[in-house]
């Protein structure tokens, strides 16, 4: 896949058409994500020093109470994600940034209508990956996940829905939601993507001083709904909501 980031660690004879051959700096051009910020070199501090802690709560980021997918399409998607977007040296990937939790939120909210395409095309996927490599895609290696995924772009997959190439195209662009997004709505954990693309945060203003420092602004780690101009009560006066999103 040509948006996918690349991952040094590929073997030699893999093909030019491999879904990580593009590095991670591709895939968010391509994603519209990306700016000056990267052009510089490595994220900041705060992606630098993850705790080991984090890195000990993965395993139980997926025993968390889960909003429509079942433990195994939640342990899928993760890997799914993590393919999509692995840490590097430049900083943590999806998996850090739970986009697999996001993606399952958004799923019983704001991305209802494309519930059952997971839940048909998590399962097709398991199934192509049993056939192929004899195993569940979650416990398959780095190469074979991203032959699998590689196959999945190119419609080979069968029994997806709404299709092969749509359902990647569709869980790639959840996958970015999840790691960029306002950590608002379950991804972006610990602003582990914001972090990645120097982005400072919410800011409801800005002085010249802080338009100046640009990208090296201090982060603010907050979330717009930390703010109090920014809410998701229902307003007393209309019942509607004053948040955007």
């Amino acid at each position: 896949m040509s948006d996918s980031k690349n991952n040094n660690k590929r073997s030699q004879g893999k093909s030019p058409q491999s879904p990580t051959d593009s590095s991670r700096r591709d895939l968010l051009k391509g994603a519209g994500l990306i700016g000056a910020a990267l052009a510089g070199g490595t994220p900041g501090s705060v992606i630098a020093q993850e705790s080991a802690s984090q890195d000990q709560g993965e395993q139980a980021q997926l025993r968390e109470a889960l909003e429509v997918l079942t433990s195994e399409e939640a342990e899928t998607l993760e890997a799914i994600c993590e393919t999509l977007i692995p840490s590097d040296q430049n900083g943590p990937g999806a998996r850090e940034a739970r986009a697999a939790h996001y993606i399952d939120k958004s799923l019983a909210s704001h991305n209802l209508e494309d519930r059952d395409d997971y839940l048909i095309s998590l399962s097709a996927i398991n199934a192509w990956s049993r056939q192929n490599h004899s195993a569940a895609f979650a416990t398959l290696t780095a190469d074979d996940r991203e032959s699998v995924l590689q196959a999945l772009q190119n419609d080979e997959v069968p029994d997806c829905s709404p299709g092969s190439a749509a359902f990647f195209n569709l869980v790639r662009s959840h996958t970015i939601d999840g790691t960029f997004c306002d950590p608002y709505y379950g991804g972006n954990r610990n602003f582990a993507g914001w972090d990645l693309l120097r982005y400072p945060g919410v800011r409801l203003s800005a002085s010249e001083a802080d338009v100046a420092l640009g990208a090296a602004l201090e982060p603010s780690h907050e979330s717009a709904y930390d703010n109090s101009a920014y809410t998701k009560r229902l307003s007393t006066s209309g019942g509607g909501s004053n948040g955007n999103g």
